[in-house]
């Protein structure tokens, strides 16, 4: 076995660390809560606000006016 250790110790780590990530992938799914609502219509351009706030300011700046 890997390291020298013993199958049945390797099997009982394995078994232990398994079950500590879907306990841990448990927990940050009741934290956080996903939202599984599906709209029925999809929403129109600029109603979803996903861009990051202020960038379109900064890049509209940045643009010469033009003559």
């Amino acid at each position: 076995m890997p390291a020298g250790v013993s199958w049945p110790s390797y099997l009982k780590m394995f078994a232990a660390s398994l079950l500590a990530m879907c306990a841990g992938a448990e927990v940050v799914h009741r934290y956080y809560r996903p939202d599984l609502t599906i709209p029925e219509v999809p929403p129109e351009r600029g109603e979803l606000r996903t861009e990051l706030l202020g960038l379109k300011e900064r890049q509209q700046r940045r643009q010469p006016c033009q003559q």
